[in-house]
């Protein structure tokens, strides 16, 4: 498990103590449940609820013994309630109570995950909000294209983390199983109401058909919607380094005072957290790769899975969490240079008005084919320092033939490119059904 990043909350989810504490919740279900089939006196039902126990020593001594840890476990709790334990995991087989256990363990740690990604939305949002009529250059393949916003860019991140948020709480759903099914699903020593019993009591619902395990496409629906926040994570992480270069200095992570960059360069500034993130994200993808590996099992069972689980899923939902709280302190305390953003709109000398001055020309009658010549070759120019293009439009013979210089005026004209921010602002909170501040 990656202790280094993990959160109290999520630690605790983890924590092996209460891992086994939920097995034996399952058990202690198992039991109810038995009861209300009237297979289990009440009496017996009652004395279990109140005296079952176990420690994790007597489990591992129990284990060093059985080389079995769910047999080392039901044998631990069989010690604490006398003649009761002939009750104790009655017609259940080992993956019943492990992989019931395993469907909590998610439930919990998506309730967690749940409120940090919310927390983060809540934030992007604000700041989007904030910076929602702020020119900034756009850019396709890395070059200059068209202005935007700071606050659409920031909003489509934040469209794409509801997104998240949506697939995460439907892999958490999908997870909220659990099984009392025996050795191969057929109930053999059990009852299809016994299982029902016993996920009612446990807040879940009964998975319709398993194996001796849950299938494990549930797990890997979860993992998925991990990476896939992790992705969105990476995005929005590589967003900012990028524009955190010295030659754009557009934003940057905030720096704390006596903070250093570099051990030999005291000017240093990094990044440094979104290239954690991205970096941690690569994690979550490999995580989710292995989840999907997990699927094919052989027959009704194997154990391949199980080692693998028990790293994958604690440390993928344990860096879910951090990587989210970390985004949430990076966007919170972003520094946004906004003239550094108007000016790097203007280093071009008006190129990024090209498209609108194509549109204009051709508007007037004249073909693509020539407009875009026109364009082209005056625009080309001026990005790279040699003009501007709006003079160069207005001295250009073909364009003064169809276009008089107050029609230039208008065309070069910034808000013309962020007139429908607002409209895109109100479609995302109404497709997101969020408030519009």
């Amino acid at each position: 498990m990656i202790k280094r990043y993990s959160t109290p909350e999520m630690a605790a989810v983890w924590d092996r103590q209460h891992r086994f504490d939920l097995m034996k919740d399952v058990e202690v279900a198992l039991v109810v449940a038995w009861g209300k089939l009237g297979e289990i006196p009440y009496d017996a039902v009652d004395r279990i609820k109140r005296n079952v126990t176990f420690t994790l020593d007597r489990v591992d001594e129990l284990e060093r013994i059985t080389d079995h840890d769910v047999v080392a476990f039901i044998t631990a709790l069989g010690e604490t309630v006398g003649e009761d334990a002939c009750y104790i995991h009655k017609g259940a087989t080992s993956s019943d109570i492990l992989d019931t256990a395993t469907s909590l363990q998610i439930m919990e740690s998506g309730k967690i995950l749940v409120n940090d990604l919310k927390n983060v939305l809540s934030t992007i949002k604000k700041r989007a909000y904030e910076f929602k009529h702020t020119p900034m250059m756009g850019r396709t393949h890395g070059i200059h294209a068209e202005p935007i916003t700071f606050g659409l860019r920031l909003l489509s991140w934040f469209a794409e983390l509801k997104r998240d948020l949506t697939r995460l709480e439907n892999a958490i759903e999908v997870n909220r199983v659990g099984k009392m099914s025996g050795a191969v699903g057929t109930y053999a020593n059990l009852h299809p109401d016994l299982e029902r019993y016993m996920c009612d009591e446990l807040g879940m619902k009964a998975d319709p058909i398993s194996t001796q395990v849950i299938s494990r496409d549930r797990h890997a629906e979860y993992l998925l919607a991990l990476a896939q926040i992790g992705a969105t994570i990476d995005r929005i992480g590589t967003a900012l380094r990028t524009s955190q270069r010295t030659e754009l200095g557009e934003v940057e992570e905030a720096f704390g005072k006596g903070q250093t960059g570099s051990s030999a360069m005291p000017h240093k500034k990094n990044p440094k957290t979104s290239e954690q993130l991205c970096g941690l994200a690569r994690l979550l993808r490999t995580n989710a790769f292995t989840g999907l590996e997990n699927v094919a099992l052989w027959d009704e069972r194997d154990i391949s899975h199980s080692s693998v689980e028990r790293i994958t899923l604690p440390d993928s939902s344990i860096l879910t969490s951090y990587m989210l709280r970390k985004l949430n302190k990076i966007i919170t305390g972003l520094v946004v240079h906004k003239e550094r953003m108007l000016e790097i709109i203007n280093i071009t000398g008006g190129a990024v008005f090209s498209g609108r001055l194509l549109v204009s020309l051709m508007g007037r009658g004249l073909s693509r084919s020539k407009s875009y010549e026109i364009v082209q070759r005056l625009a080309i120019p001026a990005s790279k320092g040699k003009g501007n293009l709006k003079d160069l439009a207005k001295n250009d013979e073909d364009v003064k033939s169809v276009l008089s210089d107050p029609e230039l005026d208008s065309i070069f004209d910034l808000n013309y490119y962020l007139r429908y921010v607002d409209t895109i602002f109100m479609k995302v909170m109404e497709e997101t059904n969020e408030e519009v501040v």
